[in-house]
């Protein structure tokens, strides 16, 4: 067995770049598309996305009320550090957000936005390739965004010339208490090479956004980890993640998972 450093590879700012508001996991049947979007919604996507990609969290900062809060637990000053220290780690980024859906109720803007990230960091001099998406809905009062939820994320990170392909199969979903399925299965023909990985779960809170930890990695003699996975008895949000590591390359994979009562 081995020991990697895994978990600040993808512990990155998993939906704190993510605009448009909601009040909560559904929309209202009355949503509008995004062509009937007012001039100064996606004007303010644009904004969002152009201060992220020039890293200026002030700018970025000023599009959020001082009362913010999201699911995650994050609040204003949390998420400004931790915008900060995540793109301390990565030597490149660019983020697009896409507006899906919105919706004005009196002074309440409800928008579900879906936003990529892709970047690369070098640790040891070993070069990482991440691939983010995340959907959110969020709420705006007075131009500031006050609220947000993110309803799904699925995020990839990538070492090596061969990494391998890896499909990843969760549910989105569970109820609390109910046992569920992880898949992470190698696209690839294993021939002689060796297979090792692991998978885990964690509880997604403002601490554990920039938290280190160690995975400890098993041989695996199959093409893929296979396991019976098992929700918390209390609803919340969960980090499923897996690594597959194989000659030529590392895959580290981490998905979302919404334990509800």
């Amino acid at each position: 067995m081995r020991h990697l450093w895994a978990k600040p590879l993808f512990y990155v700012v998993l939906g704190t770049i993510l605009w448009g508001m909601g009040t909560g996991i559904s929309l209202r049947a009355n949503a509008e598309t995004p062509e009937t979007a007012p001039a100064n919604v996606t004007n303010l996507l644009n904004q969002i996305d152009a201060a992220a990609n020039r890293r200026d969290v002030e700018k970025v900062m000023g599009f959020y009320g001082s009362n913010f809060t999201n699911s995650d637990g994050l609040d204003y000053q949390s998420l400004r550090q931790v915008l900060k220290e995540f793109w301390n780690r990565y030597s490149q980024l660019n983020y697009r957000t896409e507006l899906q859906s919105w919706q004005q109720n009196g002074d309440i803007l409800t928008t579900t936005t879906i936003t990529e990230i892709t970047g690369t960091k070098k640790i040891d001099n070993r070069e990482f390739a991440l691939t983010s998406t995340i959907t959110s809905q969020q709420q705006i009062q007075g131009e500031k965004i006050i609220k947000q939820e993110i309803i799904a994320e699925k995020n990839q990170l990538t070492l090596g010339k061969k990494p391998p392909t890896v499909v990843f199969n969760i549910p989105e979903q569970v109820k609390a208490g109910q046992e569920f399925n992880i898949d992470a299965i190698v696209q690839e023909p294993l021939e002689n090479d060796i297979l090792i990985g692991t998978a885990i779960t964690e509880p997604i809170t403002a601490e554990t956004y920039n938290n280190s930890g160690l995975l400890q990695l098993e041989f695996l003699p199959s093409g893929g980890i296979f396991k019976v996975g098992k929700a918390p008895d209390i609803a919340g949000n969960n980090w499923i993640s897996a690594i597959l590591m194989r000659q030529g390359g590392v895959t580290l994979i981490t998905q979302r998972l919404r334990v509800v009562k």
